[in-house]
């Protein structure tokens, strides 16, 4: 029930609650919750702070203090060796949300079949974007970009050209050719599929120890 004031409506208690909870649910208060290495980070820091307190510092005694502390961090190094530190929430969310000003969540296998079914209805215009941005899903799976939010082709192009220094050109010529379809609406050809589709097979079997000095 919803009680009003002049022109001020004022909820009760369960109209409240069901505001407060509609609230909530916002994907942007999911983005600020903490990983689990932050909770994990935060019990023990809180641990060794009340275990360093006067009081428990009293009764452990120093020796004791100085293993237990020593004991933690050879863990958590542990830890950080066997799994590495893990990625954010909104990082894992980025990698498989928003693609090159689109929002698309499919992998870079699923974009890459969806561009070959194109290619083979001799659909070059859509096998072509499809292809590049297969090409950019399949460097973001395997974390070896970390493009910012709405970054562009040639931005990708240039941060895989980094990674893999000899795939430049062709990285520079695949993303000339996205944004070319894409945006100025020049038509694509068989030919410059087949560059792009050379391009994503030999980085998809590339790796990074293979690359030349």
């Amino acid at each position: 029930m919803i009680s009003r004031f002049d022109d001020l409506f004022i909820p009760d208690g369960d109209e409240a609650r069901r505001w407060a909870e509609d609230e909530l649910a916002n994907p942007r208060y999911a983005d600020a919750k903490p990983t689990w290495f932050d909770l994990v980070a935060r019990d023990i820091g809180r641990f060794l702070a009340d275990l360093f307190s006067s009081d428990n510092g009293a009764n452990i005694g120093p020796s004791a203090l100085i293993i237990v502390t020593v004991v933690i961090v050879a863990a958590l190094i542990a830890a950080l060796v066997i799994w590495g530190r893990p990625r954010s929430s909104r990082a894992v969310r980025r990698a498989r949300g928003d693609l090159l000003g689109e929002s698309d969540d499919r992998t870079a296998a699923q974009l890459r079949s969806d561009s070959e079914r194109s290619a083979r209805a001799g659909d070059w215009n859509t096998a072509t974007i499809l292809r590049y941005r297969a090409i950019a899903r399949s460097l973001l799976e395997r974390d070896l970009i970390d493009p910012a939010p709405g970054a562009t082709a040639q931005s990708i192009a240039r941060d895989a050209g980094a990674v893999f220094a000899d795939e430049a050109p062709a990285l520079r010529r695949a993303a000339v050719a996205f944004d070319e379809v894409r945006y100025l609406g020049r038509p694509a050809t068989e030919e410059i599929y087949q560059d792009l589709a050379a391009t994503d097979e030999r980085l998809r079997t590339r790796r990074l120890e293979a690359v030349p000095a």
